[in-house]
């Protein structure tokens, strides 16, 4: 198994001497959120948690991106919880970026390093525990389950980027590649998180506009990415939101590959009422 090199935050608070200048950027289309917007000030916390803190990248917002939450969560040693999460109806992602943590679900014990993935169900009886000498840093996205009758709801599941399928997209040589975590036609889940990866000088060489909402944490690299009609630096550690329509495209800056932890919301129905019932 490899150990990947993935940006995570440190928190810190700058210096009264440094200018306010930045990159962070909210329109009625998309949010960057980079990263040095991630100090100690905007961290968040939870109830029935030990030694954790959090950055909240993505929440729901009417007339924005509406169906998914995303955190950027760090504990310290011994730290963790037995309660992390109080809605039966939500499902999970949690992905490492830095560190080790245990977690365990449905009663089987698992270790995740860097690149470490688990997928878990609505309803799962889960817990997790740092229980290694150093800080572990992880994602955490959720989202509302949505039910439909005839299909059953997906299993929890534990694996590694390595273990996942990769998938060169058509005509770039592997210049262009997705690593998926979940089969596309299995049908229960309606979501997916996945890793997209550029070599150097790879693009989206199309402005992608469609349905699903997207969150895009950079993992490694930069790129100059076009976020409906701008173009915008980014590299890693930055946040990328975007809502449904949002015109997207991007070049690979170099000198090393370019990646991101995506989300988007797929296989299901587009609600016809304002105020759908889930």
């Amino acid at each position: 198994m490899s150990k990947p090199s993935y940006f995570a935050p440190h928190g810190g608070h700058p210096a009264q001497t440094e200018l306010l200048t930045d990159r962070a950027m909210f329109t009625e289309a998309y949010a960057v959120i980079p990263k040095g917007v991630m100090r100690d000030i905007v961290t968040s916390h939870l109830p029935f948690w030990d030694k954790m803190r959090m950055w909240v990248i993505a929440r729901p917002l009417t007339g924005f991106a509406e169906t998914f939450s995303q955190y950027i969560v760090e504990v310290a040693p011994e730290g963790g919880s037995e309660r992390p999460e109080l809605d039966p109806n939500a499902e999970a992602v949690l992905f490492v970026v830095e560190g080790e943590i245990d977690v365990t679900v449905e009663g089987k014990h698992h270790t995740l390093v860097p690149g470490g993935y688990a997928f878990l169900a609505p309803g799962a009886d889960w817990s997790l525990r740092n229980n290694s000498k150093a800080n572990v840093t992880f994602h955490w996205l959720r989202k509302h389950y949505q039910k439909v009758e005839g299909l059953p709801v997906p299993e929890s599941f534990v694996t590694h980027r390595d273990n996942a399928t990769v998938i060169e997209m058509p005509g770039t040589e592997g210049a262009w590649k997705t690593t998926r975590f979940v089969d596309m036609a299995d049908m229960r889940h309606d979501m997916h998180v996945n890793i997209v990866t550029f070599q150097p000088g790879g693009v989206i060489p199309f402005a992608e506009t469609h349905v699903m909402e997207h969150g895009l944490y950079v993992l490694e690299g930069k790129a100059v990415y076009r976020l409906n009609q701008d173009w915008v630096e980014v590299e890693a550690g930055d946040f990328m939101w975007l809502r449904a329509f949002c015109p997207q495209a991007c070049y690979s800056g170099g000198p090393g590959p370019f990646s991101y932890l995506l989300y988007k919301d797929v296989n299901r129905h587009v609600h016809l009422t304002l105020n759908p019932q889930r």
